[in-house]
């Protein structure tokens, strides 16, 4: 079991590298960016760069992957990499840093054995007072392997502020400001204006990007990706990814919004003609009676995405005539997106749709 391999942001990569190889990376970063574009794999990538044997003596561009010391941070096993992110909270309230590195142990196998593709952490689980006991507990003792030690703390903005918690929280904005020598603490957040501001005044931010639509390929090319996702059109996935591969493992109710958004869309497709016309009239029938908002909106979120994905991919066969026809059909479905905000039936609003793209398609 191991990591998948970090695709993108291959700038971003070097200038931190470089950045530690020469002694300027600040002792706490916060990484920040949307959902999904891959920061917690980046700052995995990061401490296995700081850790390796080779990269910060030789100045190496990345880890050299071939050492003690990548071969463990690879399979998440090196113990001078330390891995936090959002759990539920432990029975026992008063839980050791033993209670809290078990519970970890457990959930980092979760997500190696799922073959390094994890999804979102869900919004009822939290970075608990217990776990920033554990932290800061651990940043005070001598590294095991290496020479230093590296804490990746991922979806900070979850930690959690309890009262009867301060001294917990003290000790942790101290570890921010002054880390121990040879310590880094790597943070990461997709939304930065949740974090607490005691704990972003005392970190160095750095933008990390969606990955290019190059850098997708090469993800969605991974033998593993491949397979999970073998089922769903690519045009479908780079849609859906809209440059942050993460979002495809988001769950169940984005691809329902994907299925439902394609379905409207072949429809618009169809010819003009009686079947085509009771295409139409089927994918309007199946959004539903009730109020327009919430799932409904997201087929229209999701459907705005396949009709970027498919001017794109017009454009660069060379059929430009309808890929701007395509992107002229962006302005109906915004349209639509604002109605579906009021009180109104998803089944009509969707067959007003279907007829205004359907006209703008075969004009």
């Amino acid at each position: 079991m191991s990591h998948r391999p970090l695709y993108g942001h291959h700038s971003l990569r070097h200038r931190l590298t470089a950045a530690a190889a020469d002694g300027r990376l600040p002792a706490s970063v916060l990484l920040q960016g949307r959902r999904g574009v891959g920061k917690q794999r980046l700052a995995l990538w990061l401490g296995q760069y700081l850790l390796c044997d080779r990269a910060m003596r030789e100045h190496l561009p990345e880890p050299c992957g071939s050492c003690q010391h990548c071969r463990y941070a690879e399979r998440a096993m090196h113990p001078d990499l330390h891995w936090f992110f959002p759990r539920p909270r432990l029975k026992d309230g008063d839980a050791s840093t033993d209670d809290v590195k078990a519970d970890l142990a457990e959930a980092i196998t979760e997500r190696m054995e799922a073959e390094g593709l994890w999804g979102p952490t869900p919004g009822t689980e939290g970075l608990y007072v217990a776990t920033v006991r554990a932290l800061v507990h651990m940043a005070a003792v001598r590294p095991a392997m290496a020479a230093r030690q590296v804490f990746v703390v991922g979806d900070a903005e979850r930690m959690v502020s309890q009262e009867g918690a301060d001294q917990a929280a003290n000790a942790f904005l101290k570890l921010l400001e002054e880390p121990p020598a040879g310590t880094t603490l790597l943070l990461t957040t997709s939304e930065p204006g949740a974090l607490l501001p005691t704990i972003k005044s005392r970190v160095v931010s750095v933008r990390v990007p969606p990955l290019t639509p190059q850098d997708m390929q090469a993800f969605l090319d991974d033998a593993v990706v491949e397979r999970k996702f073998s089922r769903t059109p690519r045009e479908e996935l780079l849609a859906r990814a809209n440059g942050a591969p993460g979002e495809l493992l988001a769950g169940d109710s984005m691809s329902a919004a994907f299925a439902s958004a394609r379905r409207l869309l072949e429809a618009a497709l169809a010819p003009t003609s009686p079947d085509g016309t009771a295409d139409r009239i089927k994918a309007a029938a199946r959004q539903g009676v009730a109020g327009a908002r919430g799932s409904f909106s997201d087929t229209l979120d999701a459907l705005t995405l396949l009709l970027h994905a498919r001017t794109r991919q017009l454009t660069e066969s060379g059929y430009e005539i309808d890929a701007r026809r395509t992107a002229s059909t962006l302005v109906i479905v915004e349209e639509a997106k604002t109605k579906a905000q009021g009180n109104v039936s998803p089944q009509l609003l969707s067959a007003s749709l279907l007829a205004s793209l359907h006209r703008t398609f075969n004009p």
